[in-house]
């Protein structure tokens, strides 16, 4: 029987996507990609509802020998179900032994996961709009305040990366939204222990890989040079 093959519906901009991205990297995962252009609205496509009630990205498939497709639509669950399916790849978490590195690990993660991301979205962002607020004001000061938390917390375990020298899933929750940060004009330079661990993510051929820029729908003008 062969190997199970793997699609992931991603947009290049979406700090969820590159989470997954980096995650399939890191493991080694060989994968198809199918770009959806969130502002083009194509998520919102009935099309797009059949594959992912939840309209968002990324979107998960696997798909064995004989065709049995399972899919998996929330970012977290998906790298976690790739590091209980695939426990020989590279593993996101720290060993079971550490029990107190893994729930540091996870809250790091939800951090940005649970804190951060939901609130600062395209989803968001619009409503904030329509009710005359500014979402570029509202990302900045709330990216700023949760990076604070993030870096607060991190203080005790920062290696090379979030919890010691090994990446882990709090690294590939972290990286993508200090790339929003950047963009929103975040003062960076106040968290000193972010900066490090996301220059040595920086270097990284897997996370180079997954990054924005780096896409298939990033835009020529976005592209690295």
């Amino acid at each position: 029987m062969s190997d199970p093959t793997y699609t992931i519906y991603s947009y290049f901009r979406s700090s969820c996507s590159a989470r997954l991205r980096m995650v399939l990297n890191l493991k080694g995962i060989e994968y198809d990609m199918q770009t959806v252009n969130l502002l083009k609205g194509e998520h919102l496509s009935s099309e797009h509802k059949a594959r992912n009630p939840n309209l968002t990205v990324p979107l998960l498939l696997r798909t064995t020998s004989d065709g049995n497709v399972f899919k998996v639509g929330q970012s977290l669950a998906a790298i976690e179900y790739l590091d209980e399916t695939l426990p020989q790849s590279y593993q996101l978490l720290p060993p079971i032994s550490d029990p107190e590195g893994r729930a540091v690990t996870r809250t790091l993660a939800g951090i940005v996961a649970c804190d951060l991301q939901p609130v600062t979205n395209m989803r968001i962002m619009k409503r904030i709009r329509g009710l005359g607020g500014s979402p570029e004001q509202w990302n900045k000061e709330i990216m700023t305040e949760v990076l604070e938390a993030y870096e607060m917390t991190a203080k005790d375990t920062a290696g090379q990366y979030s919890v010691g020298d090994n990446i882990t899933l709090a690294d590939v929750c972290l990286l993508p939204a200090v790339w929003n940060a950047q963009r929103y004009g975040v003062d960076l330079d106040a968290f000193s222990i972010i900066t490090k661990i996301s220059e040595n993510l920086s270097k990284h051929p897997a996370i180079i890989k997954a990054h924005w820029q780096n896409q298939p729908d990033t835009p020529e003008e976005l592209r690295a040079k």
